[in-house]
């Protein structure tokens, strides 16, 4: 006998860190559930409009921002925004007839998750960080569970709610397994030797990108491959440095839609510490060097970052170091083998592979 149809309402955005997880729970509820249907709500203007379509689902755009922590002008709109989202929120919701609510975090998360729990609809929060939102801590008090990546979240959200599952990644991404020649190919690399993945974020890292600009000439010195992700708006003076070097083993790109590949060739990664970033690189278990963004609401990263380097799982560099350390800690870490050894071995310990299976079987004990 067929199941009866699903209806699940995700909502959130505003940055791959929370639409990729987003995009990974509806992946996983349409495998448990093939004839599920599953609607996005974001905010218009913002980058799951774009990126959930690309994924094949649809989505409805509230006009809805963020409340500035300065006094600001945008801050006048907020309250018409606020009411504007939370009425077309409940428009949606009451067409849809969902049998489940999730969010994911980001600005369209706050009014549909508060207008799902007034009409008494299951709601799910994923909250990616160590530290989480505003939002998601407003939220906690009215939704019905809470599934968290991080221990120590009971300060922030009631306790009976919170389940640890981990954050939910793309398989593909974290598929590294045999793939170092292919990705040796593909990156037109030499396998042997060693090679370093910068990453900023989907949309990059202006004081990353600078802080390797500045080091061209020493990774052509030292023989050591680049994998440069720059993001849209560094890439053309990052293309011009890189083509001034005449290095065939450094490579550019403005991004990396196969990562895998990326992850697959590298034997250390440069990155941010975005929640869904650190979730990967648990998962393929490479040394890392992480550079939290210090222009995070709460100073999440740093949190997130700092929860690896307890467990000597990373090596941290604070964004305002950069130049001044970031190639020191570079270059002594690719000549400590044995560091590169237990880094890898402690990061991979704190990798949640289960992350999305754990979330869905949450969200199956509150769907009726």
């Amino acid at each position: 006998m067929q199941q009866p149809e699903k209806r699940i309402i995700i909502s959130g955005g505003g940055s791959g860190g929370h639409i990729f997880p987003a995009i990974a729970i509806a992946n996983a509820m349409k495998e448990t559930w093939p004839n599920a249907k599953i609607l996005f709500i974001g905010a218009k203007g913002k980058m799951e409009m774009e990126k959930v379509p690309q994924a094949g689902y649809p989505i409805e755009g509230l006009w809805i921002s963020g409340l500035q922590r300065k006094l600001s002008i945008q801050n006048i709109s907020f309250p018409l925004k606020l009411i504007s989202s939370m009425l077309k929120a409940r428009k949606i919701i009451k067409r849809f007839q969902p049998d489940l609510v999730v969010g994911v975090g980001g600005f369209a998360s706050g009014p549909t998750l508060q207008q799902a729990a007034t009409m008494k609809i299951p709601t799910l929060v994923q909250e990616q960080n160590s530290y989480p939102g505003i939002t998601n801590i407003w939220l906690s008090k009215k939704v019905d569970k809470i599934c968290v990546s991080y221990d120590g979240l009971d300060k922030f959200f009631p306790k009976e709610k919170i389940y640890l599952t981990g954050n939910p990644v793309r398989k593909n991404v974290v598929d590294i397994a045999d793939k170092r020649e292919e990705a040796a190919r593909f990156f037109n690399l030499d396998p042997e030797i060693k090679t370093v993945l910068v990453v900023g974020g989907s949309l990059g890292a202006r004081t990353i990108n600078e802080a390797i600009e500045s080091k061209l000439d020493e990774f052509s010195k030292n023989g050591i491959q680049l994998i440069w992700q720059t993001g849209i708006n560094y890439y053309p003076q990052a293309a011009n440095a890189i083509l001034k070097t005449n290095d065939p083993r450094l490579k550019v790109f403005q991004f990396i839609h196969q990562m895998d590949l990326a992850y697959a060739m590298a034997d250390i990664v440069i990155s941010r510490a975005g929640a869904i970033a650190i979730s990967e690189l648990c998962l393929v278990g490479k040394p890392v060097i992480l550079v939290p963004s210090p222009f995070v609401a709460e100073d999440h990263q740093t949190k997130n970052a700092l929860a690896l380097v307890t467990y000597n799982a990373a090596v941290l560099v604070k964004d305002q170091e950069l130049k001044e350390k970031l190639w020191p800690e570079l270059n002594a870490l690719i000549n400590d083998i044995d560091r590169q050894e237990k880094l890898k071995a402690n990061i991979k310990a704190l990798g949640k592979p289960d992350a999305t299976e754990s979330i869905i079987a949450v969200a199956k004990t509150l769907i009726r």
